[in-house]
């Protein structure tokens, strides 16, 4: 319903008050939590005086049952690494019985050209035939064979989310330069998407090369806009008069795929990448300003665009991201984005139908009668879980059929109930408010796809990551990371035109933590196990937590998982064939503060009947644990690792020299062949497989 509150000249303060834990109190809902036959109940935490977390949750988990089958998990669990041996530590830990090594890392040719040299700047003529930055969500495409789906040959598509500038430059000062044109293209051809071909021969996995099919798709890939925002005039910019035709995909977090097998990435914090100069320079400094004047629309605060971005600068020396200059150019982003792995010569397309917003990833489910649906967060402080379910059905016997299947359908976002119910309310134009002034056709609610939701009150959530789906059951799971503005004052609630992750609102049943620093899974079963359904029923998964530090407010330090492992900012979500759920982490990675227990971040395994959670990989410092996919047969994992010894300060090596210190994998070499002394850390993929052949998480030491 429109919000009877809701005026487009107003701000969050005109937001109707959402139902808050003491709604919840008066009405009673306070029985003991249900869990699942045999599952570990964890101890209760005092909210409130007699009101505990338990209570919060219970009549969201009362009203979920769930048909998951067990996982086995046959490993043994990897100890926290807290990096109390000094550069010992610098590595990738997994179970006895299980092998770990780089396959590709950032630098390294996807199919022909030259190997990065690490004692200099990087080009953009060699990037642009190199494995970019800092991987992360990420697919296995198996070749096809006459015995069916290889386990030995395929490609993988890779995203690379971000820059780290002053590495990818080799310069330790850079923010006390101006940024040049040469400099920003070699930073775009870091960003995108990588497909490499790889191949094991005997046990050993590399990559092909040279392969007709290793490709690099940048921020300056042509590509094509689709779907009901393709044309408007909010998409037309003076380089594309049509609106149909765009340039590139940049800050590609997680992934997902087709069952027709391509690759869909998803655009995250594109909004960083723009700003707002006149040009002039600062006579002191003699950089470039930002312009002071610029003001952002509230479609542009909304989205968190202003004047200065994230510090990558693109707008000092790139008229495109320059929004005094092309101030529809932003609208170009925030879109899943789909991709043919198999055919390098294909045109990337922008799925606008999917909504713009900063996509996680991109998550299909198939219903029994094919409907077609995918899933998506917009990982922000209090934004929205969205879900697209496809006019026509999915044609499993007929490719060709699926080619636009994401060009026409209904985009709904989620309201999750106090009682454990939730709802999908449809981003139509013409219903619930959807109406103008604000929106003037579908193509405008999608291109505003984060006000549309604001006008239908969803619930704001706690910084939705990935989805995943369970293979058999068709369960839904997101990752909740965190969120330090939940419970805080003063409150406040999204509206349209309320700055993108300002927003201050009450803990909620599906968010019940003040300040959530360690972040929750929540999973929830459409009605009818069909994800066409308007309708379905959620509980939380785990909340994450140290079980170790109770210093300070116990709703912000849950004393962990219910059964298992300590770990805490979920990011990474994905089930493999097996049912088993992976979880990875993305915290501060380097054992501090309220890390310091926790320690390094991790990837781990979870069976979604007894919630058993078992740390499966450690990782080096600094870093986060990102992307995973497998061979078919389960016996291989390709995993990244991205950003390896972030924060660094006066050297690149001042955290972490992973992987060139050797661990995990050979020394990397500079182009004469000869070893060199490590200068700068590189995200890079890794294969595990089991020494006794085993399915990764079922087998043990060997």
């Amino acid at each position: 319903m429109k919000n009877p509150n809701f005026h487009p000249a107003n701000d969050v303060a005109l937001s109707p008050a959402r139902e808050t834990i003491l709604d919840i109190v008066e009405r009673g809902e306070n029985p003991r939590r249900r869990f699942f036959k045999g599952s570990v109940a964890g101890t209760t935490v005092a909210l409130m005086g007699g009101l505990t977390l338990d209570s919060l949750t219970n009549s969201a988990n009362a009203a979920y049952t769930s048909p998951s089958p067990a996982a086995t998990l046959g490993f043994s669990s990897v100890p926290v690494n807290l990096f109390t041996n000094g550069a010992a530590d610098d590595k990738v830990t997994v179970p006895p019985g299980y092998s770990v090594s780089v396959l590709i890392g950032w630098g390294d040719p996807v199919s022909g050209g030259p190997q990065l040299d690490p004692t200099r700047a990087s080009t953009e003529a060699e990037q642009v035939q190199q494995y970019g930055m800092n991987v992360d969500g990420m697919y296995f495409f198996p070749f096809a064979t006459r015995g069916g789906l290889s386990n030995d040959r395929g490609l993988l598509a890779v995203n690379h989310e971000y820059t780290d500038e002053g590495i990818l430059h080799h310069d330790t000062t850079l923010a006390t330069k101006n940024i040049t044109q040469a400099q920003v293209r070699t930073s775009q051809a870091a960003h995108g998407v990588s497909v490499v071909e790889v191949r094991k021969v005997g046990n050993a996995w590399s990559v092909v090369r040279p392969s007709i099919y290793g490709r690099r798709i940048t921020v300056n890939t042509p590509m094509e806009i689709r779907g009901p925002a393709a044309g408007h005039d909010l998409m037309k910019t003076a380089a594309d008069s049509t609106g149909t035709q765009s340039l590139g995909t940049l800050n590609n977090c997680a992934a997902g795929y087709t069952p027709w097998n391509t690759f869909l990435t998803a655009e995250e914090n594109w909004n960083g990448y723009f700003g707002a100069t006149t040009g002039a320079t600062n006579a002191t400094t003699g950089l470039v300003e930002n312009d002071s004047t610029f003001a952002p629309t509230s479609l542009e605060n909304r989205y968190g665009l202003n004047r200065n971005g994230f510090g990558y600068r693109w707008h000092h020396a790139d008229a495109r991201f320059n929004m005094n200059q092309n101030r529809n150019e932003p609208n170009r982003f925030g879109w899943v984005v789909e991709i043919d792995p198999f055919d390098p010569k294909s045109k990337p397309i922008k799925r606008t139908a999917l909504g713009r917003i900063k996509h996680e990833n991109a998550e299909f489910a198939i219903g029994p009668d094919n409907t077609f649906a995918v899933y998506s967060g917009d990982d922000e402080r209090n934004d929205y879980i969205y879900k697209f379910v496809a006019s026509a059905k999915y044609n499993p016997t007929n490719r060709a059929a699926n080619k636009h299947l994401l060009d026409a359908g209904t985009l709904y976002v989620a309201k999750l109930n106090a009682n454990g119910t939730g709802t999908w309310m449809p981003l139509t134009y013409g219903q619930n408010g959807l109406v103008a002034p604000m929106f003037n056709s579908q193509a405008e609610v999608l291109i505003k796809t984060r006000q549309a939701a604001d006008v239908l009150d969803a619930t704001e959530m706690d910084r939705p990551e990935w989805i995943a789906v369970h293979p058999t059951s068709r369960e839904v799971y997101v990752t909740l990371t965190n969120n330090n503005r939940r419970g805080t004052s003063p409150a406040s609630l999204n509206s349209p035109t309320t700055v993108a992750a300002t927003a201050r609102p009450p803990i909620d049943a599906a968010n019940p933590r003040k300040d959530n620093k360690y972040g929750h899974i929540i999973r929830w079963r459409e009605d009818g196990d069909n994800p066409g359904a308007t309708t379905f029923t959620w509980e939380i998964f785990t909340l994450a937590g140290d079980s170790a530090n109770t210093s300070t407010d116990t709703v912000a330090n849950y004393q962990g998982n219910i059964n298992g492992d300590d770990f805490g900012a979920p990011d990474g979500l994905w089930f493999d064939h097996d049912n088993r759920l992976w979880i990875q982490t993305d915290q501060q990675g380097d054992a501090t503060g309220d890390w310091a227990n926790i320690g390094a971040n991790s990837m781990l395994a979870a069976d979604p009947v007894t919630r058993e959670v078992k740390r499966f990989l450690t990782s080096p410092k600094n870093c986060e644990v990102t992307g995973v996919t497998s061979t078919p047969d389960g016996k291989t994992f390709f995993v990244g690792i991205q950003h390896p010894g972030e924060d660094w300060s006066g050297s690149f090596t001042s955290k972490s020299t992973w992987p060139d210190s050797g661990i995990n994998g050979p020394t990397r070499l500079n182009p004469t062949g000869a070893a060199t002394t490590p200068t700068k850390p590189r995200a890079a993929t890794l294969v595990i497989t089991h020494n006794g052949g085993a399915k990764i998480g079922a087998g043990g030491a060997v």
